[in-house]
């Protein structure tokens, strides 16, 4: 079979075979009398053998090898090619989520498409000053893509950069709202506790929904950051775990402050909220000393009869820190 022929039905190109027969891959068995290529059944099954094995993303070297060295076993082989084909499916990807991020920007020149770009190179930037500056500058006229931002949010440890990205999410709107609401339910706790506290940064209604949600989360941590947020935003199921934080001492400052300002919303609230710090704090018992100045320092800001009662009688009480402490916060709600 002449080389054209061969050609025309394996679909590798003429010049290919005298390539690899330059190679050495493939050479015809015969010629004819005037001298042209001469390929045989054994040629043609070698070069599909040659084609099989190009599929794979050999090199026409690792080609050669494979089909002339008695001693080559293809296991190294193919694991470098599929840690390879990792690698270009990574970048393949990374690419593609880059160019539907720019699309997402809906950029009306290239002066956009270029500004989105740089935006975004900056938010993957080992400087966590560039990536502040890349968040900060996202509402700016070519607005960083939402999918961007969410992504950084829940990867950065920077706090600075952290609070510069919650920012930028925040001024979007809750177009975060449902990637963030998918990262609760993330493995990492680490990111779950970063979708909550950028959940908890986002305006409306969707965003207090979500923290509502929270309040039933299994991760102790996601509840205490939705139920603080809940507090600020005058939403009174967050009041038992709030009490909770309180009686755990964990974020226990912040969660009074958010009793304080539920309190604040009427006295029918301020006393359910006294009556379940009381509930949970307020026992005399052995060893309570503790917990009991810690009640006296929690009903400081919640203003009402039921604390203004405690606090009177933790005033009497017979340990005498906590009756100083009790003391001195009747004596400060007095001064108001």
């Amino acid at each position: 079979m002449l080389i054209g022929e061969v050609a025309r039905r394996s679909g590798v190109s003429a010049r290919m075979l005298r390539h690899y027969e330059t190679l050495g891959l493939v050479r015809p068995t015969g010629r004819t009398g005037g001298g042209y290529r001469e390929y045989r059944d054994e040629d043609i099954r070698r070069i599909f053998h040659i084609e099989s094995l190009r599929s794979l993303g050999l090199s026409l070297r690792d080609v050669g090898r494979a089909l002339d060295d008695p001693g080559f076993t293809p296991t190294g082989l193919v694991d470098d090619l599929i840690r390879r084909t990792r690698e270009r499916i990574a970048a393949e990807t990374e690419l593609l989520t880059r160019l539907r991020r720019i699309g997402a920007a809906e950029p009306d020149g290239w002066e956009d498409v270029l500004l989105t770009v740089a935006l975004l190179q900056a938010l993957a930037s080992r400087s966590p000053e560039q990536r502040q500056r890349a968040a900060l500058s996202a509402a700016g006229e070519v607005p960083v893509p939402v999918e961007a931002l969410v992504e950084a949010a829940l990867s950065e440890t920077d706090p600075n950069v952290a609070g510069a990205l919650r920012w930028a999410l925040a001024q979007s709107g809750d177009e975060g709202s449902p990637l963030l609401a998918e990262a609760l339910g993330a493995p990492a706790a680490e990111v779950r506790e970063r979708a909550v506290q950028a959940i908890a940064e986002l305006p409306g209604d969707e965003a207090t929904a979500l923290l509502r949600d929270a309040l039933a989360h299994s991760d102790a941590v996601v509840r205490r950051h939705a139920a603080t947020a809940l507090g600020a935003r005058g939403v009174a199921e967050a009041v038992p775990t709030l009490i909770d934080m309180v009686v755990e001492m964990t974020n226990d400052v912040d969660a009074a402050d958010a009793l304080s300002a539920l309190a604040g919303s009427g006295p029918a609230l301020a006393d359910e909220i006294a009556t379940g710090l009381v509930g949970r704090l307020g026992e005399n018992t052995p060893g309570s000393s503790a917990r009991r100045r810690r009640l006296a320092e929690a009903l400081a800001e919640i203003p009402g009869a039921t604390a203004a009662r405690v606090l009177a009688d933790l005033s009497r009480d017979g340990d005498r820190a906590v009756a100083v402490t009790a003391t001195y916060v009747l004596g400060v709600r007095a001064a108001r």
